[in-house]
């Protein structure tokens, strides 16, 4: 896919200065799927980027027998902390100056420093009617359709929204099948993760309770260590709504370490589950893990992962590893799951379970990274969604 994008805009909060951004990759339909993120340095490559990511996503996830038909991929992203004072504010302005384009084809939700419950109050307060309004017009009844996303947004599992543990499920169960095919059992086996907002807990917490060891866990304020496993749950329970742990909760056998300390852990399982762009050239040296999982969005580098694998060190792609937030939405959404738990975890366990053995097996075949596997797969079902669908 070299194609530019359909569309690509950047927007100036009149308040703040503040620059947001708006890129669709492509139109399914009419519509394209993508979420929106707010953090201090986002540029309208990154967002582009991102976008992209989201067609490759959504063309993964094609299944001819589903109700759920892809879209097209978008991104949205906004250049400020959103631990500032200001953030809010410059969100409900930024969808306001972006409505058009939310009510007619662009449907959104959560990302990297936005929750869902934010975005949802700030569409409402920016006269929209719903992050996703675009696609209602290809649902055939809308009504239910709603009230079963509403219905799947209210089941609370163990303390924690099932919206917010579907991603993290779909990252843990990428890891899980590349641990089977190398035989490794899932106990002594080590994770670190790098993120502990929604995507790196739940992961977290399903590798954990899968049997492997959580040994590291970096939020802003640092990372916290130790080698004989940390308290998963005490953690998340401990976070507050940016991820960030209070340290109150620490035991004796855990230690604090510096920001970037997570890299260099001794694990098997590298979880970068934040920032993109996190591990480069230099990063990859200090990594020791045998397998890295891309629960955030682009964090390691080209350059990066071809030294990763001339050292036997397997990246699990992104555009794979977390794409299960977005699909169980439109699952959820078009009626290829009710609003229940163990019917949710079973279709995003069995998606991932085909998708990452589909790329792994490609990837071995043609001798090629996993990423080039994922994307040979990509290349073969978009004519097809083009050809059936149309999109442009």
């Amino acid at each position: 896919m070299t194609a530019a994008p359909l569309l690509s805009l950047t927007w100036t909060d009149h308040v703040t200065g503040r620059r947001g951004h708006l890129v669709v990759d492509r139109l399914v339909r009419g519509v394209a799927s993508g979420g929106l993120r707010m953090r201090e340095g986002c540029t309208a490559e990154e967002v582009a980027g991102l976008a992209r990511g989201m067609t490759m996503k959504e063309a993964l996830h094609y299944d001819p027998s589903a109700r759920y038909v892809p879209l097209g991929g978008a991104k949205g992203g906004i250049d400020c902390d959103p631990r500032s004072p200001e953030a809010y504010g410059v969100l409900v302005r930024y969808l306001r100056a972006m409505r058009p384009y939310v009510e007619r084809f662009w449907t959104t939700g959560e990302d990297l420093g936005l929750t869902q419950e934010t975005v949802d109050r700030a569409v409402a307060e920016a006269g929209l009617d719903s992050s996703v309004q675009a696609v209602f017009p290809l649902l055939e009844d809308e009504a239910a359709a709603r009230k079963r996303l509403a219905d799947a947004f209210a089941v609370q599992v163990d303390g924690i929204g099932l919206d917010a543990l579907v991603g993290g499920l779909g990252v843990a169960e990428s890891v899980l099948v590349a641990l089977d095919r190398a035989g490794r059992g899932y106990a002594g086996t080590r994770v670190s993760v790098q993120g502990f907002g929604t995507m790196g807990a739940a992961t977290a917490r399903f590798l954990a309770r899968a049997g492997l060891t959580v040994v590291a866990v970096a939020d802003v304020r640092g990372t916290i260590v130790n080698p004989a496993g940390l308290d998963v749950e005490a953690l998340i329970a401990a976070r507050d709504g940016h991820g960030t742990i209070d340290r109150a909760v620490l035991r004796p056998g855990d230690r604090e370490a510096p920001g970037d300390a997570w890299l260099a852990v001794d694990a098997e399982v590298l979880v970068p589950a934040a920032v993109s762009y996190a591990i480069g050239a230099a990063e990859q040296g200090r990594i020791r893990a045998r397998w890295i999982a891309e629960a955030a969005n682009m964090p390691v580098l080209p350059e990066a992962e071809a030294a990763l694998a001339a050292r036997g060190v397997t990246v699990l792609p992104d555009v794979v590893v977390n794409s299960c937030t977005n699909a169980w939405w439109w699952w959820t959404l078009f009626g290829d799951v009710e609003a229940d738990a163990d019917q949710s975890f079973a279709r995003v366990r069995s998606a991932m379970r085909d998708l990452t053995g589909a790329v792994l097996d490609r990837a071995e075949g043609d001798g090629v990274l996993p990423r080039t596997a994922a994307h040979a797969l990509v290349a073969e079902r978009l004519p097809v969604i083009a050809e059936r669908y149309g999109w442009y």
